[in-house]
């Protein structure tokens, strides 16, 4: 929106603006918004994590992506910032990740001469939470991309957490955790413990394993003439490939699965079956009444989520109903507005 961006400022010249961040943990994304609703910049730089990202490196981020979103000329009637940051939360002030977010978004504004004015700090999924419509105060949040949390949310503020503990001990029905168990069951084919399924050449090539190691396609052959040195192989190269990334790459391997399951594959369908049941357990933790809203974010989720038509009766029995945001910086924005005393917006 580079080029109609100063036309679209001058539009609302003298009008007060606002700035809305989505900080999370594989990029930052920030929009300029005016009192009408318009959003008039955007931009996007690296991850925003306020408790993984060295300091330096995260107010290099913000004020990267700040810069974009806002021209020089319209620095001066920025008049609120709110961002919703990964490892922060709005209900602890004086937690490290709060702390950090604050800092860094702080120092980012300082040095691009916007006036600090009133700055919100949230975490990310609360500013999803606030993007959905009506700017709903309470209720609850889903989050399944390449991790998995749900909060109940009152007053804006995250006050129960369940899940979100990362690739090692959670983020159970995750885009992490169905590309992990893929591989999981590529592996379980090649040493004879699991049933065949298309997931084991799939994965093989997204791995960069050499073609002659690799199951055929042929559903009907597929495993048959899987040679016992070949499977042998195939385990040799995809162990290494695996462990060369950092674990949470596996992600990537989800739309493997959904495509598998597409066409399918019983194992593929499983898989994600069974992520939706997780999804589920996680939300019914933080006991949800019926008719309450329930916002969710994340790739999986979205009106072409693979989950989405899994979970959503799922979640029916419960009494929910699914209502998906695409991120969380218009969220930011209806924050900024509000703490700005302009209301809902």
């Amino acid at each position: 929106m580079g080029n109609d961006l100063n036309q679209k400022c001058g539009d609302v010249e003298g009008g007060e603006l606002v700035v809305g961040l989505d900080a999370g943990g594989t990029r930052t994304r920030v929009v300029l918004a005016a009192a009408d609703g318009r959003l008039l910049g955007e931009g996007a730089a690296g991850p925003g994590n306020a408790l993984t990202v060295p300091m330096p490196q995260l107010i290099e981020h913000l004020a990267e992506a700040v810069a974009a979103a806002v021209p020089e000329e319209a620095r001066g009637r920025v008049v609120s910032v709110a961002g919703g940051f990964a490892g922060a939360t709005a209900a602890s002030p004086d937690d490290p990740g709060h702390l950090n977010a604050r800092s860094a978004l702080t120092s980012a504004l300082r040095r691009l001469g916007i006036p600090a004015g009133p700055v919100g700090i949230c975490s990310d999924i609360e500013a999803a939470f606030a993007a959905a419509p009506g700017t709903p105060a309470d209720g609850l949040a889903l989050v399944a991309g390449t991790g998995a949390v749900a909060m109940r949310i009152a007053d804006r503020r995250g006050t129960v957490t369940v899940d979100g503990d990362g690739w090692l001990l959670g983020d159970d029905g995750s885009g992490f955790w169905i590309g992990r168990t893929a591989v999981r069951a590529a592996l379980r084919m090649a040493d004879g413990r699991g049933p065949a399924t298309a997931l084991a050449a799939s994965v093989g090539r997204a791995l960069g394993l050499p073609g002659g190691v690799l199951p055929g396609d042929d559903e009907d052959d597929r495993g048959a003439g899987w040679t016992r040195p070949h499977r042998e192989a195939y385990r040799m190269h995809l162990l290494p490939a695996v462990m060369a990334d950092p674990p949470i790459r596996l992600a990537r391997l989800a739309p493997l699965v959904a495509e598998a399951a597409r066409e399918k594959d019983a194992v593929a369908e499983a898989i994600l079956e069974e992520a939706a049941d997780q999804l589920t357990e996680t939300v019914r933790a933080l006991n949800p009444h019926p008719g309450e809203p329930l916002v969710a974010t994340g790739g999986l989720l979205g009106p072409d989520g693979p989950l989405t038509p899994l979970l959503a009766p799922r979640l029916a029995a419960l009494g929910l109903t699914l209502d998906w945001v695409a991120e969380g910086c218009r969220g930011a924005v209806a924050l900024a507005w509000l703490a700005h005393g302009g209301g809902s917006r």
